[in-house]
């Protein structure tokens, strides 16, 4: 779906290159995109839960000490806007809608039932400093770095075990950078397209509250979601 959006996009540009209007310093743009969310996740589950609850823990709730936990894509809506502090240099600011997506476990032992633990919703303002290479083209590429803050609205997920339902909790919201590239494409009355790829980086802890293990929440895991963020959509300069 995502593919065939960005041919769209491509092939309505190639024939709008010669009638754009450019960007200029003071100029306020508003961006409507369809962003794909996809994690690139790092986990190390099975060896952060043997060290919390013991050796051969992992292995009897996941099916080995190596498994990881899983983070799901998904596509969602987001709106961002920029300011032209010069022509070349502008601000975005992305707030996309809360995106939501399952966590599992990549395996399943003999005490946990499934891998399905739950869902987490994420709310990801960014902020970057954009450098635009041609702006006095129609074709505008851009590259950008930034910060991002991720709030996590939904934190709990469930282990169901044998034993049980057992809690599972994400411990913090996160800062991390941003990186970007992309491209306006100029078309009339100032209106524009868009393509976008970001590097988010994305960092919680993960843990367990399982009384049958040990008593209190025991860290089972630093997972880092790490998206690749790719978004196209049309602006209007104002």
């Amino acid at each position: 779906m995502m593919n065939k959006i960005i041919a769209a996009s491509l092939a309505v540009s190639g024939l709008a290159f010669a009638a754009g209007a450019q960007a200029e310093a003071g100029d306020f743009v508003v961006r409507l995109r369809a962003t794909s969310v996809s994690p690139d996740e790092g986990s190390s589950l099975g060896k952060k839960t043997d060290q919390a609850y013991g050796a051969g823990t992992a292995a009897a709730l996941y099916g080995n000490a190596g498994a990881e936990l899983r983070v799901d894509s998904n596509l969602i809506p987001e709106i961002d806007f920029s300011y032209y502090f010069t022509k070349n240099l502008a601000a975005e600011l992305i707030l996309a809608t809360g995106t939501r997506h399952d966590v599992k476990t990549s395996s399943a032992g003999a005490l946990l039932n499934s891998t399905k633990l739950g869902s987490v919703d994420l709310l990801p303002p960014t902020l970057t400093l954009q450098w635009h290479f041609m702006p006095d083209q129609s074709f505008d590429p851009y590259v950008g770095a930034g910060v991002n803050y991720t709030y996590f609205m939904d934190k709990n997920l469930t282990a169901n075990t044998v034993v049980g339902p057992q809690k599972i909790k994400l411990e913090s919201d996160s800062f991390g950078g941003a990186l970007q590239f992309g491209f306006d494409v100029n078309l009339k009355d100032r209106w524009l397209l868009n393509f976008d790829v970001k590097k988010v980086w994305i960092n919680t802890d993960v843990k367990l509250n399982a009384p049958v293990l040990g008593a209190g929440w025991r860290k089972i895991d630093s997972l880092d979601i790490d998206p690749w963020v790719i978004s196209v959509g049309i602006g209007k300069k104002f």
